[in-house]
């Protein structure tokens, strides 16, 4: 069978079209420079990353203010687990911590001072770049300390504080931010240069930005993956245990006395066999289908029933650090509007009122006032 053959001088509306061949390609590349760009243009949920910053700093210094009248027992000199053989564990275990290099209560004291205050700016985002990487270095070597009073709570609380070490966490609800607007009001008075001045230094800059957008956005990945690795596997963990598949599994969690704060609270909620094991089964259900609900409105009630089941677990259990540390986590998830919504709803209801002075002035009637002489401006 002879093929037509086509001059290489026909013109490109004259030749024969391949079924799904350009178009398709076309399109291929156009979805692969719109997931490009979207990781390389600009950061995404700044403000969700604003959130886990002060969400991790408040719950460990919280945690750490609590525990600091036993503070020598778990982490200093005078606990049970010796420095000197959490030193031997470290090289098993490959693990490190400041608070091992001395012995001295003195320098325990000191670093414990300065984790309180390392998570106290850390809250506050003053520096975030570098207090980002000291607050995960104080996190860490007191994880690695008393490996065996930790709890799953901590163990979360340790990997968000080493990824938001590369998330641009400080940008929104912070020192930091409120440090650059000022700069950029600075900038806007001044004169501006000519378009060759620092031409070389402006290149520098929008690599760094960009490199620090690639790396935050991705960092925000990671951590979105993270949680729903941390559901779905505990999701599928309990679909494995018979007490979970015939909905009896929190009625011997809440008969345990080491989980039980509260007793009587316990026994009036044991005292609903239905109304226990309906929760047995939408802990479930709620754990194994959480990543497959991330898209749309529907994770909008997943996340209102799962930090409902948090709540249940910090009062019910005492677990209030693990049950904090997977609320702060599904912030993750949330819209930057979403954490924008009730500061919009606050100036709504109480919009801030302009002085009478101010809206009986030339200025407050936006008149231009020329500078009196001998005046500042």
């Amino acid at each position: 069978m002879e093929t037509e053959q086509i001059p290489a001088e026909t013109p490109a509306a004259h030749r024969p079209a391949h079924p799904g061949g350009s178009t398709d390609s076309r399109r291929t590349l156009a979805r692969i420079a719109a997931w490009g760009s979207l990781v390389t243009d600009r950061p995404v949920s700044l403000y969700a990353s604003a959130v886990l910053r002060i969400g991790y700093g408040l719950l460990y210094l919280a945690f750490l203010l609590r525990e600091f009248p036993h503070r020598d027992e778990i982490w200093g000199p005078g606990s049970p687990w010796t420095p000197a053989l959490a030193r031997e564990l470290f090289d098993q275990t490959g693990w490190l911590s400041i608070l091992t290099l001395s012995d001295r209560p003195a320098y325990f004291e000191a670093c414990y001072a300065t984790a309180v205050v390392t998570a106290s700016l850390f809250v506050l985002g003053w520096r975030t770049r570098v207090v980002s990487i000291l607050f995960a270095v104080v996190v860490a070597s007191f994880h690695a300390r008393a490996i065996f009073m930790t709890d799953g709570g901590d163990n979360l609380i340790l990997l968000m504080a080493l990824y938001l070490t590369c998330t641009a966490c400080g940008r929104r609800w912070s020192l930091d931010a409120r440090r650059t607007r000022r700069q950029a009001a600075r900038k806007a008075e001044r004169p501006v240069s000519s378009p060759g001045a620092h031409t070389l230094w402006h290149r520098l800059g929008t690599t760094r930005d960009r490199l620090s957008t690639v790396l935050h956005n991705c960092a925000m990945f990671v951590i979105a993956a993270q949680v729903c690795v941390v559901y779905g596997s505990a999701g599928l963990y309990k679909v494995q245990g018979s007490l979970w598949e015939n909905g009896t599994a929190l009625h011997y969690v809440m008969n345990l006395d080491l989980f039980r704060p509260w007793p009587a609270l316990s026994l009036m909620l044991d005292s609903h066999p239905l109304l226990t094991a309906a929760a047995t089964y939408l802990t479930v259900l709620l754990q194994v289908a959480f990543p497959f609900v991330l898209f749309g409105r529907l994770k909008y009630p997943v996340l209102a029933m799962l930090l409902g089941m948090h709540v249940g677990i910090a009062v019910l259990m005492g677990l209030p650090l693990f049950s904090g540390a997977m609320i702060v986590a599904d912030a993750v998830f949330l819209p930057d509007r979403f954490h924008l919504f009730p500061g919009q709803l606050w100036r709504r209801a109480f919009p801030r009122a302009v002085p009478v002075e101010a809206q009986d002035s030339p200025r407050g009637k936006g008149l231009a006032v020329p500078p009196q002489p001998g005046s500042a401006g």
